[in-house]
């Protein structure tokens, strides 16, 4: 079985970025992400209490496990929240993933 999914980044001009994720080592999507250089500040180090790591779903949302009460709780304190933002910390990579599509929140 592939133990590597695709998650498609849209960067600040638009583009889109492919990059291949392992999903047997355990890692989240905001782990992922700043392995891969985002400017990704994850200030609680994971912990879903900052929502430094936020994301904009744009494609693939419904692929992603239910948001916590935690999760929310903590989205709920960003200003400029977006029905498809989700905390990249409370995301683990998994086959299920393989294509969605996401951008760092607050990047135009």
């Amino acid at each position: 079985m592939e133990n590597n999914i695709t998650i498609y980044m849209q960067e600040p001009d638009g583009s889109v970025t492919p990059h291949e994720a392992p999903t047997d080592m355990g890692l989240s999507l905001m782990e992922f992400l700043k392995a891969s250089e985002y400017d990704i500040l994850a200030t609680c180090g994971g912990m879903a209490l900052c929502a430094t790591c936020c994301v904009d779903i744009l494609e693939g949302e419904e692929k992603l496990n239910e948001m916590s009460d935690d999760e929310y709780a903590m989205l709920d304190t960003l200003p400029d929240l977006l029905p498809n933002s989700r905390l990249a910390c409370q995301l683990q990579l998994n086959n299920n993933m393989d294509g969605l599509k996401v951008k760092l929140h607050g990047v135009s």
